[in-house]
């Protein structure tokens, strides 16, 4: 009885489109802004006050993997979900994706930390969780995914 049970739970959830067999479809969302058109201009002007040295880009290690639990949701290899094929939707960023990585810049994903993310599960952190330093070095250490 209990194992029809596990398997019945395991066919909703593979039959709620959180895995579409057949379909190789990315994400296309990927690449769109998440910051409001009025909006946009001013946060894409602010940059990081800090440099990406190796003690700032380990500080923001130590906070993604800490009091930000960053780590929950985008995991340890900063891949989200991606690794998991098939799966589409609203997933946890891919901090690995190139595309992505070259797409926004540091003021737009200080907005998403400070304002969360519209259309997605991502809550805002400033200043509940983060203070606007820590949030600069978290994104330093989410760089650091982009980079071979």
């Amino acid at each position: 009885m209990v194992g029809k049970i596990i398997w019945l739970a395991m066919g909703c959830f593979f039959s709620q489109s959180f895995w579409p067999f057949g379909s190789e479809a990315a994400d296309s969302q990927v690449l769109k802004p998440r910051v409001p058109r009025d909006q946009i201009a001013e946060a894409r002007s602010w940059s990081n006050p800090f440099p990406p040295t190796p003690e700032h880009i380990e500080e923001g290690k130590n906070i993604f993997h800490g009091k930000a639990f960053c780590v929950t949701c985008h995991g340890r290899d900063g891949k989200g979900l991606g690794k998991i094929p098939g799966l589409v939707g609203k997933l946890p960023r891919n901090f690995t994706d190139k595309p992505w990585q070259e797409a926004r810049t540091d003021g737009e994903l200080f907005w998403i930390l400070k304002n969360g993310s519209p259309g997605t599960d991502m809550a805002s952190f400033i200043p509940l969780v983060l203070t606007e330093a820590e949030a600069w070095h978290v994104l330093l250490y989410v760089r650091s995914f982009g980079t071979p």
